[in-house]
């Protein structure tokens, strides 16, 4: 939402991109710091209380924007209660219930929750950039705040199979999944005590310096600045938000074939996840104009089939280099650095924009920045590296 909304703000209280950008990256950087502590929390108290707390902060946060008239409250309620919010969920979500519930086909699972985030896009994006447009932001702040309420009594999930007398799917003698306990002590403790213990790996860095760029040019970049850098060529507003959610239908798509492929094939295929995205990116300022050409579907469906097709196969490294009792905590510090890496691009592209007029260095910038994830995945060894 933050990506259609720039302009609205900006005319309305005549806040600067970057100013703009930098409520975005609290937003950012709180989903990272929140994730790894939210795997812990759901280990500890249940899914369920952490899911339904996570709702309240996204509807109270979303919802309080329409009073807001200064730029700290902006930060306040987008940047730190909507970040709040959508940290206790999120990836921890997809992490945990695949590692409690699944033993064959993770990967799969792995990548048809995460295309939930992308349908999210597909359904709500245009009809925000619409509400926006015809009736004012705050009409489409509220609609955020109304469906995060409207889905809280839906949340009746069970915290481990045996909880209902069942086994993980596919668990076998020989691999029966986690085991049904609740981690004692403190969750913020147990967070950073795997923390310490992954960094001694080389393979976290590799997998957390890749995906730092990951949520550059992903989270940051596009989904924050595609809508106003289309703007700036002439596009209209609608249309631009109508491409981001055709990469949602594509998301769906390349997510679940994703997991699929990390199930069958080695999770480093990462590198031509990274390889195609630097590719779109180093084209995409050439594509941009008043009308979308048939190049610009071009990078629309491409961009869409990796955009979190990087997932999948991180979930799993993390899994099987880190084991299942730890994973889903690890894969949360490793999302840590893909939001640090979101968070400086929102405010970078914005300040971007208002220093040169324009986003195209920006672009430039994160193909580069790809080539180097490519290099990291690749480095990441076949074998795992036990952590001591």
């Amino acid at each position: 939402m933050p990506g259609v909304l720039i302009e609205p703000l900006h005319e309305e209280f005549g806040w600067s991109h970057g100013l703009i950008g930098s409520a975005v990256s609290l937003n950012l950087m709180l989903v990272g710091v929140m994730l790894p502590c939210a795997a812990a929390l759901m280990d500890r108290f249940g899914v369920r209380p952490v899911v339904t707390f996570a709702l309240v902060m996204v509807a109270v946060g979303s919802g309080l924007t329409v009073f807001m008239t200064e730029p700290w409250q902006l930060i306040l309620c987008w940047g730190l209660l909507v970040g709040l919010g959508t940290g206790s969920m999120s990836m921890a979500f997809v992490a945990t219930i695949t590692s409690r519930w699944f033993v064959a086909r993770r990967g799969l699972v792995s990548g048809i929750l995460t295309a939930g985030n992308a349908t999210g896009l597909l359904i709500f994006l245009p009809v925000v950039a619409w509400l926006a447009t015809e009736h004012g932001w705050r009409t489409a702040a509220l609609l955020a705040a109304g469906a995060a309420v409207a889905v809280i009594p839906l949340v009746l999930l069970r915290n481990h199979p045996a909880d209902i007398g069942l086994r993980a799917y596919g668990a076998t003698e020989a691999d029966p999944g986690p085991p049904p306990h609740q981690q004692a002590g403190s969750s913020a403790g147990r967070a950073l005590a795997v923390l310490r213990d992954a960094s001694r790996s080389r393979t976290f860095w590799l997998l957390s310096g890749g995906f730092a760029i990951c949520g550059m040019t992903t989270n940051g970049l596009i989904a924050t600045h595609f809508v106003p850098a289309a703007h700036d060529h002439g596009m209209p507003p609608t249309t631009a938000a109508s491409l981001l959610a055709v990469v949602g239908i594509f998301d769906v798509v390349g997510t679940i074939a994703s997991g699929w492929l990390t199930d069958e094939v080695d999770p480093r295929l990462l590198v031509g996840y990274y390889v195609l995205r630097g590719v779109g990116l180093m084209t995409l300022p050439a594509l941009m104009s008043p009308h979308v050409a048939p190049t610009m579907w071009v990078f629309i469906i491409v961009y869409g089939l990796d955009w979190v097709a990087t997932v999948p196969p991180t979930v799993a490294l993390c899994r099987d280099r880190f084991g299942p009792g730890v994973g889903p905590i690890v894969f949360g510090w490793v999302f840590a650095s893909h939001q640090i890496g979101a968070a400086v691009a929102a405010t970078a592209a914005g300040v971007v924009r208002d220093v040169t007029g324009g986003y195209d260095p920006a672009f430039y910038s994160a193909a580069g920045l790809c080539a180097i994830a490519a290099a990291m995945s690749w480095a990441i060894r076949k074998t795992p590296q036990p952590v001591t």
